[in-house]
């Protein structure tokens, strides 16, 4: 006999999520939560870092009742009005009655599930600790390297990221031979580097590069990596359905579009 499909309201869905990720408490670019409504119930959630025309077919494709993004619609200073292709992603969303859910810095500053957090976890570093000087807290995190690895210099932690986010990192190799102390924000936080120098850190790494922010790697004597922004925000989005499927028992799926920036 076929177990019934598990199901939960899309208000149940939202106020999970909220009471995880407290969104309304952090001020953003973007809304954070619902963005586009859909069905009232939801037995499947597709996860992935941008909503995307091509995750939205995918979503259509694997049947989806919501999409649970990281990076979602609506941006602060974008255009309001509904053409070429943000009308074509609306169309889709509308046309299947498919909810988008999108969280941007909520999901980033996350202390278990977030994107800086699953990066310091995947990394093995010890004594996570988010930097307090930059709010909302978990925007830039610092980890200790272990005992055991401090003969890694830049260009170890460069194949250890290569290899964990599969996608050729970008090192400009600045600091001391040995690194004690990394600092990090996730996707595009390379403005930070200023501030990770300031902290202690022997090396920074974030998804984006800026012409500036070699200069300041220079003159600071802190390593710097780019990273990728797909690569280094693919693990909180996972984290997070993750712990969605186990607090629900509905299906939920992460599908990864990789992308080179």
């Amino acid at each position: 006999m076929t177990q019934p499909t598990k199901s939960i309201s899309r208000q149940q869905l939202q106020q999970l999520l909220e009471e995880k990720l407290t969104a309304s408490r952090i001020k953003d670019y973007c809304p954070n939560g619902l963005q586009v409504e859909g069905k009232s119930q939801i037995q499947k959630v597709v996860t992935g870092v941008t909503a995307s025309q091509k995750l939205l077919d995918a979503a259509v494709a694997a049947g989806a009742d919501a999409i649970l993004v990281h990076h979602g619609y609506f941006w602060k200073g974008e255009d309001y009005a509904v053409t070429g292709m943000k009308k074509r992603r609306l169309q889709t969303l509308l046309q299947h009655d498919i909810n988008l859910l999108a969280y941007h810095l909520p999901l980033d500053v996350q202390p278990e599930l977030g994107n800086n957090a699953r990066l310091g976890q995947l990394l093995q570093l010890e004594n996570l600790r988010p930097l307090t000087c930059v709010e909302p807290l978990g925007v830039v995190m610092l980890g200790d390297v272990p005992s055991s690895s401090l003969s890694r210099n830049a260009q170890d932690w460069a194949f250890v990221l290569e290899a964990l986010l599969e996608r050729q990192p970008l090192l400009h190799a600045a600091g001391p031979a040995t690194i004690q102390t990394i600092a990090w924000c996730s996707g595009g936080g390379q403005g930070y580097i200023d501030i990770a120098a300031q902290a202690g850190a022997d090396l920074f790494f974030s998804g984006e590069v800026s012409e500036q922010t070699i200069h300041s790697a220079d003159e600071l004597g802190i390593h710097f990596i780019a990273a990728g922004h797909h690569a280094t925000e693919r693990y909180g989005i996972q984290a997070l359905g993750q712990w969605l499927a186990e607090q629900t028992g509905i299906e939920v799926e992460f599908i990864d579009l990789p992308n080179p920036a």
